[in-house]
């Protein structure tokens, strides 16, 4: 089999409803599509969902990538022989992740429609659904708290809060949303980055009769100490997300105990090749993994699913980034019942346009 071409679109996506985050607002996404075309007939099918405040892409810099590098070096190539594809990309589109990970769902899913397998069992098929969260921005605290009983309505078990941006409005919302919500709702907290280590403990053990289950991303990137020492000193679990991109952030992590465990998003690291890589790391060092991901299309959605139903220490999912989107193409891509993911039923990642 051999690669023959590809076919490359962009798609914009209004938000249903725009949120903020501790450093940003979003009311739309705009993800890549790329279609793998082969002498043989199978295809494959990928997507980029690159944020620029996470990854520095956006989709005009993951467009050129694709026709300037990813064509030329793709076409004549045997897909089915996916590493050693993807090795020869890795290092011209090593600050291009979400562009990658675009190829690598591509490749991975031809790969299991090829072998007539859905691509989680072919992977190694550890589970058959996940239940996921699903994320409140920041929002006033009644808003909040309205949002969340709704989504509790909806069959949502487990809701993440974003916040960040104050301390004490904060502390106020993650009480008020345990009330409303009772004791059976797993709460998780995401502070992407906006507390120093003062603000973090603070927080922390001021919501401890909340019973928070995590919190992600306390504290700054550019001072990893400090989520280590907010780690040491807390008694919830410490998540990074911002902190880990590559193979060489997972052994860091590791190494320097910054962290208790670590969100794997397939745009942030490059793909699902390099997810489990990553997960390996993990999972020597006993670091829990949650999958994660951007605002991205139901698609993309099934790459990160797959990857975490093929994998036993991915104990956590947080793939909503297509809950909200209007006008998806890909949607019926993944399926919710009663707030758990389950892929389609059909080899690689199981979706056709």
């Amino acid at each position: 089999m051999r690669v023959t071409g590809m076919e490359v679109w962009s798609h914009r996506m209004r938000l249903a409803e725009p949120y903020s985050i501790a450093n940003e607002s979003f009311d739309h996404a705009e993800n890549v599509f790329l279609r793998l075309l082969t002498d043989s007939g199978p295809v494959g099918l990928g997507c980029s969902a690159p944020d620029f405040g996470v990854t520095g892409e956006n989709a005009g810099t993951v467009l050129a990538a694709y026709d300037e590098i990813v064509r030329e070096h793709l076409v004549g190539m045997d897909p089915l022989r996916t590493l050693h594809v993807l090795d020869g990309l890795e290092q011209r589109l090593a600050t291009q992740p979400a562009a990658l990970a675009g190829v690598d769902m591509a490749l991975h899913d031809l790969l299991g429609r090829v072998a007539g397998l859905p691509l989680w069992v072919l992977l190694g098929g550890f589970r058959e659904s996940i239940m996921t969260t699903v994320t409140i921005g920041i929002l006033p605290t009644d808003e909040t708290v309205i949002r969340a009983r709704d989504f509790v309505r909806q069959g949502f078990r487990a809701l993440k809060l974003k916040g960040g941006r104050d301390v004490d409005d904060d502390i106020e919302r993650v009480h008020r949303v345990r009330e409303a919500v009772g004791p059976d709702i797993e709460l998780r907290f995401d502070a992407n980055q906006g507390y120093d280590t003062t603000g973090s403990l603070r927080f922390i053990e001021a919501t401890r009769a909340a019973r928070l289950e995590l919190i992600e991303q306390p504290t700054s990137v550019h001072s990893p100490e400090a989520m280590g020492r907010v780690s040491s000193a807390s008694h919830l679990p410490i998540m990074a997300d911002e902190s880990l991109h590559t193979l060489r952030d997972a052994f860091r992590i590791a190494s320097e105990d910054l962290a208790d465990m670590v969100n794997i998003k397939l745009m942030k690291v490059g793909g699902i090749a390099r997810a489990r890589r990553i997960d390996a790391v993990a999972r020597a060092a006993r670091l829990e993994v949650m999958v994660g991901c951007m605002d991205e299309c139901a698609l993309a959605i099934a790459g990160g699913l797959h990857f975490a139903l093929a994998h036993g220490n991915v104990k956590y999912a947080d793939l909503d980034g297509h809950f909200d989107l209007i006008d998806d193409p890909t949607d019926g891509a993944v399926l919710l019942e009663d707030g758990c993911l389950r892929p389609v039923d059909r080899p690689g990642l199981g979706f056709d346009f």
